[in-house]
């Protein structure tokens, strides 16, 4: 039996055992219909013999990138065997990638960052963030696959000029699903052919339309999904943790400085009677990302125990979370086999926005490292970033993003 047979039933079981069945949310499969067939149609795997196999699979690893989506696997058939270590531990492990405790200075600093960025009306920076979707909110939302259209085409044709050639023949549609946890999800179905789903029952902010779209179509998960054309990806594994980085850098990339938020004062918000957007929109965006490291910290409190009020509480005071959206957010934070996902966005993101707009350079041995040195991620000029991309930084490394197989330690 082939190595990459192993891994995809490997795979499968794992993920029937995570899921309830031979497809779901902790894979995304595109291998032969056989495999997936078999694994439906056995008895399903205990967790203890799934580990043991990726065991065996991680002696015969072809390379590093194999290597570390097997570790993942392990790690998550451990957690499923009994298992029980604290979450950053096990986060790590999955990731490829250290898991930490954001310091609250880097919230205080993202909360500075949005208190001059945003429109300067009245009341506390928690209202005023509260009232910042309402101002754009794209009433009836049915009429936002029209706006997407021109979206997708415009991200789309910015990363085929500046990052990677892309198919001539691509056909991105947008979607309005209801009943899903997700504001946003980008699915490559093979044949150059993409949809970017988009959740009907949340009000949509038309300032975050190039935002969604990036991240999920280019250059962001659709845009890698088709490029690499990967047949089996584990969902919690190092390489789905740049994906998310990648995703939430993606709007700054194609568009830097406040380029998204002219676009979409030229070419959407008329069309729908909305004043132009009279905010940094990169600087708002920004904090957001920043604002993701909330939710690790209160899934790293929800596993040591921590009461709901005290959890709704942060997410309040830090994310600026109303009642509503506060109380969602427990539902994804609370302990889970799927727990290590949500690390992927503050600690992707970081990680490769450092990676990608920052000029290489040598760290010192003696440096100092670790939780002591954790600051919010500085924002980036326009001279600088032409600068980081004249230095081989920049678009080419975005292209190796989406088009090699990496893990964090490549970008480290």
């Amino acid at each position: 039996m082939d190595w990459d047979r192993e891994h995809a039933l490997l795979a499968l079981r794992l993920n029937r055992l995570m899921t309830g069945g031979a497809t779901g949310t902790a894979l995304i499969y595109d291998g032969p219909a056989e495999w997936s067939e078999q694994v439906a149609n056995e008895p399903p795997a205990t967790a203890g013999a799934l580990k043991e196999e990726a065991e065996r699979l991680l002696e015969r690893a072809p390379d590093a990138y194999a290597a570390a989506q097997v570790r993942a696997m392990r790690a998550a058939a451990g957690h499923l065997d009994g298992e029980r270590r604290p979450l950053a531990e096990y986060a790590s492990e999955c990731l490829g990638m250290e898991v930490r405790w954001v310091p609250e200075e880097v919230f205080e600093q993202a909360h500075d960052e949005l208190d001059r960025a945003l429109p300067k009306t009245r009341g506390s920076l928690e209202e005023r963030w509260r009232a910042w979707p309402a101002a754009y909110t794209l009433d009836p939302i049915e009429r936002l696959p029209e706006f997407a259209e021109p979206a997708v085409a415009e991200t789309r044709a910015r990363t085929n000029a500046r990052i990677v050639p892309l198919p001539d023949d691509e056909v991105v549609e947008c979607r309005l699903v209801q009943g899903v946890t997700y504001h946003g999800a980008g699915s490559y179905e093979g044949g150059h052919k993409s949809t970017i789903h988009i959740n009907n029952d949340i009000p949509f902010n038309l300032a975050d339309l190039l935002y969604l779209v990036a991240h999920e179509g280019h250059p962001g998960h659709i845009a890698e999904s088709m490029l690499k054309g990967e047949k089996v990806r584990f969902m919690l594994s190092p390489s789905f943790a740049l994906s998310e980085g990648l995703g939430l850098v993606a709007e700054e990339v194609i568009f830097p400085g406040n380029e998204a938020r002219d676009w979409l004062n030229a070419n959407i918000l008329p069309k729908v009677g909305l004043e132009p957007i009279d905010a940094d929109l990169a600087a708002v965006h920004h904090a957001k990302n920043v604002l993701w490291g909330v939710w690790g910290n209160v899934a790293l409190m929800a596993d040591e125990g921590r009461g709901e009020a005290e959890l709704t509480g942060y997410l309040r005071r830090w994310a600026l979370a109303g009642e509503e959206e506060a109380a969602a957010a427990l539902g994804i934070l609370r302990p889970s086999p799927m727990s290590p996902y949500i690390f992927g966005y503050f600690h992707g993101w970081e990680l490769v926005r450092r990676w990608v707009t920052e000029p290489e350079r040598v760290t010192a041995p003696d440096q100092p490292t670790g939780p002591e040195r954790v600051t919010a991620p500085e924002r980036v000029t326009a001279p600088e970033r032409a600068t980081a991309h004249q230095r081989g930084t920049g678009s080419e490394r975005v292209r190796r993003l989406i088009t090699e197989r990496l893990i964090p330690a490549d970008l480290t």
